[in-house]
């Protein structure tokens, strides 16, 4: 081959090489605005994926601007609608951690706060769950530590009192978790560790609502194992605390009450 082909091979490489980096990337050229208005567009469309990976592009082509820090916070959102939770954590974190004193701190709790209480992976998936005792309450305590921090930094933030509801929410649902655990021991068989679950619902979330039925679990429990001094204890308790409780005339029953129904 001739040192004029081999140059000529070259620069065709050279070419197609650039034509594959411009399809790849549609951006090439388009200013921060232009990006910003087409993810915004897609995010309008329902196309979550795309709007994020614009946003993703846009940080970087804003740097050091504050439309870079809205772009972090709507990529965050976007990962955080496509169910993606380690992902919008890891923007949210990295947004806290470089823009400290941003005006939009308060929201980047409260998404943060959202991302963990809607992670249907980890905890707030068990209401679909059948091996309740297997489910991971690291998510709900992630997001109620969250909603905590925007609370006490941001009292005065418009979600703040959203934010308490859902702190409520939260306290509920683990102590009804710890609940759900306990039948789910005492269904088979495991009395002490169904004692256990009960009371660590009592002693952990005392003004909870389902600790009328951790009362019923540990008379049950108490009774399947024969400690008749334990459980009319615990059953003088119910009945003083629930008087019209359906557990003092029925027991445990297979049902679940719907006490996460809050909206």
């Amino acid at each position: 081959m001739s040192k004029l082909s081999a140059l000529y091979l070259g620069l065709v490489f050279f070419v197609v090489g650039c034509a594959s980096t411009s399809e790849q990337d549609k951006t090439l050229g388009w200013s921060p605005n232009r990006i910003y208005q087409e993810a915004r567009d897609e995010q309008a469309a329902g196309n979550n994926d795309k709007a994020a990976q614009l946003y993703e592009k846009l940080e970087g082509r804003a740097a050091g601007t504050p439309l870079a820090q809205q772009a972090m916070l709507d990529a965050a959102y976007m990962r955080y609608k496509t169910r993606e939770p380690a992902y919008a954590n890891s923007i949210l974190e990295r947004f806290m951690r470089t823009h400290p004193t941003s005006p939009a701190m308060d929201y980047a709790l409260y998404l943060k706060g959202l991302v963990n209480f809607n992670d249907e992976s980890g905890f707030f998936g068990f209401l679909n769950a059948q091996d309740l005792s297997e489910r991971d309450q690291k998510a709900a305590k992630d997001a109620f530590e969250t909603f905590r921090e925007l609370v006490t930094r941001f009292p005065d933030s418009k979600y703040a009192k959203d934010a308490q509801q859902r702190m409520a929410y939260i306290v509920n649902a683990l102590a009804q978790y710890e609940v759900n655990v306990a039948r789910y021991y005492l269904k088979r068989g495991a009395h002490l560790a169904a004692v256990s679950r009960a009371q660590q619902a009592l002693t952990d979330y005392p003004q909870s609502p389902a600790l009328e039925e951790a009362l019923a679990v540990l008379v049950q429990a108490y009774d399947a194992m024969g400690l008749t001094q334990l459980r009319d204890d615990n059953k003088r308790v119910l009945q003083s605390n629930f008087p019209q409780s359906r557990y003092l005339k029925d027991g445990i029953q297979e049902s679940v009450k719907s006490w996460w129904k809050l909206w």
